[in-house]
Formats: structure tokens, C-alpha cells, sequence
């Protein structure tokens, strides 16, 4: 089985967030970028499978070379192969179609996507990659198994969980839950050293226009001060909620 798994190269979320160029433009001085959460719970589940299953996993980013650390430290957790799509990542759709080329030309059984990206939350890119691909999709994904040309998943539903059967070939949109936190792998120094050996192929792009780009960045206003209200004096209570929170 060959595995595919999607790398988002994304600001720790310990970072500091600032824009430049008049807020059009991420500043990206003084960032620490580390794997995207969810895809590191998927790439930890293709490790599962190539360990149990004898899979073979390579990773994808659509980045320019400033992702490549990201890229050798998923190779470094134990993936056998790394390609990056020589571009920027402008928006879902241009990201998806550089992506269908990847999947199309390596002929991949199972592609493993997060669910969204921590940076712009867009949560499109695996079910467009699944519709380009013809691929069948499953996000929200919290459990995969397969057996074969069959798979069985299980994604978060509102209310609760559902559990599906299909086959392959499959696209998943992961999250946590697709394994367990303190099952996600740390590089050692083994690791580190055999991930220098491994194949980082760099593809030029297909040059899909963006359809999108963005106008502005925003960052949220800042809280307010703490009114504190004695215990005693709910009509001031009331008041604050109405008419400062607007809450009621």
C-alpha cells in the first residue's frame, strides 16, 4: 500500500503573530514553524501502517524551501520519502490541484490529510484533492483501519460518531483521535540522521492560478478590563451585561 500523507507547514502556536505590508502579508520573522497538529496525527497512523502493514509513506508540502525542515522532520519520525511542490501556497484550490498531480503521478492508495491547517483554518484542500482525484473521502476522521482494498473509518459527527466502510482509493481529512496524543512520535537521533539519507524530491508546480488571495489580516481586538461587581449588587450586574456586554 502506498501512502500519501499532506504536510502543512504552520506558525507554532506559541508564536507571535504580526503582518507586514500594511497587514496584506504574514511576517514570518521570528516564527517557529513546526508540523500542522493534524496532519502529525495522521502521519503517526501511516507509520502504523507501514509498521504492521508494510505500507510505504511519503510526505508532500506545496512550500517553498523554507518548509523543508518541516518536511525532514517528518522524514526523520520515520516516513521513507519526502516531495515538495515548488510553490507558494496561495489558497485551497491551487493547493488541492498541486496535490492531484502528486497523487496521480505516484498512482497513491490512500492519501492522509489533516482535516484543516492551524494558520488559515480553511479545512477545503482533502475534500477538493478527494473530488479531483475521484477518490473516496472521509474527514473528521478519528479511526482508520484497512484491510486490503477496504476501509473502515470512524469521524465525529454533531452529536456523537459515525462509522463508514469504503475502499480504496481514499482520501481522510485526520484530527486528533486518528491516534492517541502520547502516541505521536518525537525524532531521535537515529531518526535525525537516517531522515539525511532519505530521498527530498522538490517537483516544479503545474502553475494553477489562486482563484483567491488575501486582502487584509486582522488581528483580534484585545480584551477589555475585568469589571469586578460586589456580590450584593445584581442591578449593577444586570446593567453591565445589558448594556456594556450586551449579553442579555
Amino acid at each position: 500500500m502506498k501512502i500519501l500523507v499532506c504536510i502543512s507547514h504552520v506558525p507554532d502556536t506559541t508564536s507571535k503573530i504580526n503582518f507586514a505590508e500594511n497587514d496584506t502579508k504574514f511576517d514570518t520573522n521570528g516564527v517557529q514553524f513546526v508540523i500542522n497538529p493534524n496532519d502529525e496525527f495522521g502521519l503517526t497512523r501511516a507509520m502504523w501502517f507501514k509498521e504492521k502493514q508494510g505500507a510505504n509513506v511519503t510526505v508532500v508540502n506545496v512550500g517553498g524551501a523554507e518548509t523543508e525542515p518541516t518536511l525532514r522532520k517528518a522524514l526523520a519520525i520515520g516516513a521513507d520519502a519526502a516531495i515538495r511542490v515548488n510553490t507558494e501556497a496561495k489558497d485551497g484550490m491551487q493547493v488541492a490541484k498541486e496535490l492531484a498531480k502528486v497523487v496521480q503521478d505516484g498512482g497513491y492508495d490512500l492519501v492522509i490529510a489533516g482535516r484543516e491547517s492551524i494558520d488559515y483554518n480553511g479545512g477545503m484542500v482533502p475534500g477538493m484533492l478527494a473530488a479531483i482525484t475521484g477518490a473516496n473521502f472521509v474527514t473528521n476522521c478519528i479511526s482508520l483501519e484497512i484491510d486490503g482494498s477496504n476501509a473502515t473509518a470512524m469521524r465525529e459527527i454533531d452529536g456523537g460518531k459515525e462509522t463508514v466502510s469504503t475502499s480504496l482509493p481514499l482520501v481522510i481529512g485526520g484530527q486528533k483521535g486518528l491516534v492517541e496524543e502520547s502516541d505521536l512520535r518525537i525524532p531521535n537521533m537515529r531518526g535525525i540522521m537516517m531522515a539525511r539519507q532519505k530521498p527530498l524530491n522538490v517537483v516544479e508546480p503545474t502553475n494553477v492560478a489562486a482563484d483567491t488571495s488575501a486582502v487584509k489580516f486582522e488581528k483580534p481586538a484585545p480584551k477589555g478590563a475585568v469589571t469586578l461587581v460586589d456580590a450584593d449588587n445584581i442591578d449593577e450586574l444586570i446593567n453591565l451585561l445589558h448594556n456594556e456586554a450586551k449579553a442579555i
